[in-house]
């Protein structure tokens, strides 16, 4: 009896994610959702306490409330954070896609090449408005306020463009460097730690390979992944100091990564890298809350918006 050959299966094209404007819609949406809630509060409260070191929570608090009560809690929102939450994530979505795509066509796993993706992609998204967004963010924040003397304080736009003849794209973009270190750190950790997470969770309920998670399940693991990545917070902290407007005639000029380190640890020991960690924690448990649970629901209105089926992770 005859044997017909079998054909040996080709090996699968590696193909490029496309980077549809329904995914850029989605993530901008959910981004601004995020800040204009609870994000640029949390947010606040953990830049004070990391450029106010020697506050405890209760005293931040207090700190933020006397600066312009339930509006003290938003300073920076407008136009900064909103420039920053519908911006970061296209420019992730893009750098991203294309990093990973490079990373597999070198022989990279599903994981390693989603973790290079995300890394090139943090990085990206610093250096192309994060930057410039956290600085007068952090700016607007712990700048002195002089309305007290009986002057009116400059605005947001007069603060920028005082910074910016002062000291130029240098001047606006002070930090860059902390920043794009702590997204690349965030991104890696945050995509590791919720996919072990994960892992263990479906090990737990007893769910099989291919088993879809179920919401509370992707909450639970995402809020892990994201509040675990807190752990690189020390340079959260050297960011904000290196952006801070906080008067201290003992802090060192031109301020880099290494010399703010120093400077910090020196006035406030191994305690003083962690300032801010918990509301920061909550941070990232917010928007997981924003991205995971809400995502089913804004995918729906964006794909309802659009015509087009959004293939994004959120």
């Amino acid at each position: 009896m005859a044997v017909t050959p079998v054909a040996g299966s080709a090996p699968a094209k590696l193909e490029k994610k496309p980077v549809k404007f329904s995914n850029l819609l989605l993530g901008a949406g959910l981004n601004m959702f995020e800040v204009t809630t609870l994000g640029q509060p949390l947010e606040v409260v953990k830049t004070t306490m990391a450029a106010n070191r020697s506050d405890s929570f209760p005293g931040a608090l207090s700190r933020v409330w006397g600066r312009g009560g339930i509006l003290g809690y938003y300073q920076g929102l407008i136009p900064w954070a909103w420039i920053e939450a519908s911006t970061k994530g296209a420019v992730l979505l893009f750098v991203a896609s294309e990093a990973e795509f490079y990373a597999k066509s070198f022989g990279a796993n599903d994981f390693v090449g989603g973790i290079s993706g995300g890394m090139a992609g943090g990085v990206a998204q610093a250096y192309a408005t994060m930057g410039f967004c956290t600085c007068m963010k952090t700016v607007e924040i712990t700048k002195h306020k002089i309305a007290a003397k009986g002057v009116k304080p400059p605005g947001t736009f007069e603060t920028f463009m005082d910074i910016y003849r002062k000291e130029g794209i240098r001047g606006i973009n002070r930090g860059v460097n902390a920043v794009a270190i702590r997204q690349t750190t965030n991104w890696g950790s945050r995509f590791g730690l919720s996919r072990l997470a994960e892992s263990g969770i479906r090990s737990a309920t007893g769910k099989e390979e291919g088993q879809k998670s179920g919401s509370l399940e992707k909450i639970l693991a995402s809020g892990l992944g994201g509040g675990l990545s807190a752990w690189n917070q020390p340079i959260e902290v050297i960011r904000v100091e290196m952006q801070s407007k906080t008067e201290d005639p003992n802090r060192p000029k031109n301020l880099t990564v290494g010399k703010t380190l120093k400077y910090i640890y020196s006035n406030n020991g191994i305690k003083g890298l962690y300032r801010g960690v918990t509301p920061r924690i909550g941070l990232g448990i917010w928007q997981t809350i924003c991205m995971v649970a809400l995502g089913d629901m804004a995918k729906e209105a964006v794909e309802k918006l659009t015509g087009d089926k959004v293939t994004a992770k959120h």
